[in-house]
């Protein structure tokens, strides 16, 4: 049995989230809910204050996943850094490689080819994909469909496909680099026969499927439709972001209120106007309402995939070589003496960088919300500072208002519904 249940008669001068004049009635009951319960898959441990079955006090605690991703930052340099990026976000580790780059190269300066912007903006509409198609089958899985989560998370084995094919590794790509990729794409006709095999033949069934069997079910209407909620000006509070603050009424969404790759104006320098996309915005802030903003925003990212996938830009994928930021060409390692040497440099050495002595802040929309890493540099080979502002962190630090006043088996819809990712707690 997953539960630890006891009467409340425990020491409240040790466990201040107790209450005393409570307590002391003896007609309060304290639960231990996981980390072995399956809906905090062994990395979650929440304290529950009960009242019956009914939650009054619910207190979280974190750490069962503590790797010190952060301070790892100031001894791996700024390509190395990514190994560990992939890490916090192990749903959808290629956009968070994304967004690690994504504030490096603010930090450094530098414009990325049309051909890199197009490729990543795919990328990490797929991370998206990735993300909530897990988070929506699981949807109904914490629920007890189990059929339900079957139909998303098979055909979500076909994006790690895509990834294992652009970058040699399934589940941790390590994919991005300061200034461009890795590496260019294998095969180009390829690439856009995979993506859009997997977004006009094999995604839409599954979608298909996931909505005629929840969206009318009563039984999955009555576990999350009122359950959980928090208004628009508590999400604001707390500073909750992605489709938790979404589905609150927050209008907010980094590709909207601070563009970056495609997502801006001019992303190409010739004129190109964004990519063309709505922000889904439901205002009862309940779990239903969370399943529908991450149902619609699968749409959406198909939708913004469907503009770019047939204009892929020709061209370098990374930066050129005058910036001796990025690696060179094989043709340039093999045919000339410079292109040899920036290569040693960047790969055997540590003269590679020569960073900006500066401060910086770079976020990104991530599936679960606003992804940002603030670096400060000393100008040496690695930040002095690497921290990271992951959304997971802050939205879960409103579950124990979500939860109060629910019951018992309220509490997997709620934990689901928040989607919170353990590698992102981690401090």
């Amino acid at each position: 049995m997953p539960y630890d249940l006891k009467p409340f008669d425990v020491d409240c001068e040790t466990t201040p989230y107790l209450d005393k004049k409570e307590a002391a009635k003896g007609d309060r009951w304290l639960l231990n809910f996981g980390p072995q319960h399956p809906a905090t898959h062994t990395t979650l441990r929440i304290v529950l204050e009960l009242d019956g079955e009914r939650i009054v006090r619910a207190v979280p605690h974190i750490g069962y996943l503590h790797s010190g991703f952060e301070k790892l930052g100031e001894k791996l340099d700024y390509n190395q850094y990514v190994t560990v990026v992939s890490r916090m976000e192990y749903l959808a580790p290629i956009a968070e490689d994304i967004a690690w780059h994504h504030a490096v190269e603010k930090l450094f300066g530098i414009d990325l080819t049309p051909r890199c912007k197009v490729v990543r903006t795919i990328m990490a509409e797929m991370g998206r994909l990735q993300t909530h198609l897990l988070c929506v089958a699981a949807a109904a899985l914490d629920l007890g469909a189990f059929t339900g989560f079957l139909y998303c998370f098979n055909i979500r084995e076909h994006i790690y496909d895509i990834i294992d094919y652009i970058s040699g590794q399934r589940f941790h790509p390590d994919w991005t680099r300061v200034g461009g990729l890795s590496q260019d794409l294998p095969d180009e006709k390829m690439f856009v026969k995979l993506i859009k095999k997997f977004i006009n033949e094999q995604l839409p069934p599954a979608i298909n499927d996931i909505e005629t069997l929840l969206n009318k079910n009563k039984i999955f209407r009555d576990r999350t439709d009122g359950i959980g909620q928090v208004s628009k000006e508590d999400a604001i509070a707390w500073g909750l972001t992605g489709p938790m603050a979404r589905s609150a009424g927050v209008m907010r969404d980094v590709r909207k209120d601070t563009p970056y790759l495609c997502y801006a104006d001019n992303w190409d320098g010739q004129g190109s106007s964004a990519v063309d996309f709505k922000v889904p915005i439901c205002t009862t802030g309940d779990v239903l309402a969370r399943y529908l903003v991450r149902l619609e925003e699968i749409k959406q990212s198909v939708h913004i995939i469907k503009q770019l996938i047939d204009d892929i830009p020709g061209g370098p994928m990374n930066v050129d070589d005058e910036s001796k930021l990025a690696k060179p060409d094989k043709s340039s390692v093999y045919g000339s003496i410079e292109g040899l040497i920036q290569h040693f440099e960047l790969v055997m050495t540590n003269r590679k960088w020569e960073a900006p002595i500066a401060e910086v802040y770079g976020a990104n929309e991530c599936a679960d919300g606003e992804t940002g890493f603030y670096i400060v540099s000393d100008g040496g080979p690695s930040a002095w500072r690497a921290a990271t502002r992951p959304p997971c962190f802050v939205n879960y630090s409103v579950f124990s208002k979500l939860i109060e006043g629910h019951m018992i088996a309220d509490i997997p819809a709620v934990l689901g519904s928040i989607n919170i990712i353990a590698g992102q707690l981690d401090r």
